[in-house]
């Protein structure tokens, strides 16, 4: 079992940015991949970023690619979202989820609880 805990969400005003970090429990985070989503109010969950067991593939949802790094540090059990250049559109709850494979194959196991990023115009 993992258990995912996020932090680092909050309200800035757009063009700004903020760093996510989700910190993982269990020995066994070096073999998770590992991946960001998002929910807005009234809409559907959605894949943000996505990460391989060492870092080495990434994948970004159109939306965000240029503007996000996803990012992650085994050795502290913790993935990263940084986020810049910040728009009222990234409004949104964001979930750091893991998947028991190595490799990014987008069909994850365990959800964290979620942060709320608010951007303001």
């Amino acid at each position: 079992q993992v258990q995912l805990v996020e932090s680092g969400g909050g309200l800035v005003q757009a063009g700004g940015s903020l760093r996510l970090s989700c910190a993982a429990s269990g020995r066994t985070f070096n073999t998770y991949a590992m991946g960001w989503f998002r929910q807005a109010p009234g809409k559907e969950r959605e894949f943000v970023a996505a990460i391989s067991w060492s870092g080495g593939s990434t994948y970004y949802a159109d939306s965000v690619k240029g503007r996000f790094t996803i990012s992650r540090d085994n050795a502290k059990n913790t993935v990263y979202l940084q986020m810049n250049s910040l728009k009222p559109e990234d409004t949104a709850v964001y979930y750091c989820a893991a998947e028991r494979t190595t490799w990014v194959q987008y069909h994850y196991d365990y959800w964290g609880q979620g942060t709320q990023v608010t951007v303001s115009s």
